[in-house]
């Protein structure tokens, strides 16, 4: 493909970032569209323009009369953000991606692998139905106005700035200080965690492609460790040999921590493993490249060099002291 000319609505989270350095790789001439505060630094040669995504005037006035080959959308998450971008950017690009989920697929999975042709339900995370509601105004646009758009479904993305566990650093803290660590059901179930790298190869790959144009895609990776071995990793990165892993049900854990409830027992809790078949098809060089093992290490290193960002949510790391207690007493 040439180079294109590529907006990102967001450009500094775990997806986004990377996908904004492999557009630079490639030749794109890269613009980014948020408020200014990025979690991660952008990198030289892109072009920053500052306005809330929420306020459609002020994004309007930082756009001007700007096109793009593509408009790449990170930040929208209910269907009223999706008709912004619409509204902004329609008959202004050739191609509106949409960052939708794939926790938005059935949950619990009737059947294994989950492909595109999984029906799209998840009674229980509002997220994931959010989601759904936002691919549903996307394919109508392009039903009936045939909207260049194209949707991704991403699972458990990380970079080494994301720790995908239940406390993220509260949890390699514990591990460090000998305390039980909580680890949701029996550690057993597969999940599939993909490095922000990988994905961004897939991401960019559909960017000016004509046939990912009206369609949505599973970007996954083929990475489907248990919990315990994501678990396991992160100790060993961070130097615990053996740490003291507690299990407890997704429901315990729900009932303790309600806000926990709906991404376990609405994805986390069951074992997740994708066909990247469709996406493949067009961006046969996506593959997984990065295992769970070395980004645990490239997650330590970074926290290791940045103290001043390891965050302990200390009600969460009681909560998972009385889980503790919980869990022991009812064994």
């Amino acid at each position: 493909m040439s180079a294109q000319r590529v907006l990102y609505i967001g450009g500094s989270g775990t997806i986004s970032a990377a996908c904004v350095r492999r557009s630079l790789e490639r030749g794109h001439e890269v613009t980014v569209l948020n408020r200014g505060s990025e979690r991660r630094a952008l990198p030289a040669g892109v072009e920053q323009l500052t306005a809330d995504v929420r306020d459609s005037d002020a994004s309007r006035a930082a756009v001007g009369d700007r096109e793009f080959d593509v408009v790449a959308d990170f930040l929208s998450f209910v269907p009223e953000h999706v008709q912004t971008g619409l509204d902004l950017f329609e008959g202004r690009t050739g191609q509106y991606l949409f960052v939708s989920s794939a926790s938005a697929y059935q949950k619990p999975p009737v059947s294994l692998p989950v492909t595109e042709q999984t029906p799209m339900e998840n009674p229980f995370w509002q997220y994931s139905r959010d989601k759904i509601a936002c691919e549903d105004l996307l394919f109508a646009a392009y039903e009936t106005r045939n909207t260049p758009i194209t949707i991704i479904r991403p699972s458990h993305t990380y970079d080494e700035q994301m720790i995908p566990t239940l406390g993220r650093w509260a949890d390699i803290a514990r591990m460090r200080d000998g305390r039980p660590v909580i680890v949701h059901g029996d550690g057993t179930s597969l999940w599939t965690i993909t490095h922000a790298d990988d994905v961004a190869v897939a991401v960019t790959g559909l960017f000016g492609h004509p046939e990912a144009l009206g369609g949505a895609f599973t970007v996954t990776g083929s990475h489907a460790p248990t919990w315990n071995q994501i678990y396991g990793w992160l100790a060993t990165a961070a130097g615990v040999a053996s740490p003291d892993l507690v299990h407890v049900t997704s429901d315990a854990i729900a009932a303790f921590a309600p806000e926990l409830g709906p991404t376990l027992v609405g994805d986390k809790a069951h074992s997740v493993i994708f066909d990247n078949a469709k996406v493949m098809a067009l961006v046969p060089e996506f593959r997984t490249t990065i295992m769970f093992d070395e980004g645990a290490r490239q997650i330590i290193d970074y926290y290791d060099a940045h103290p001043d960002q390891q965050a302990i949510d200390s009600a969460i790391d009681g909560v998972f002291d009385r889980l503790v207690q919980y869990a022991r007493s009812a064994g």
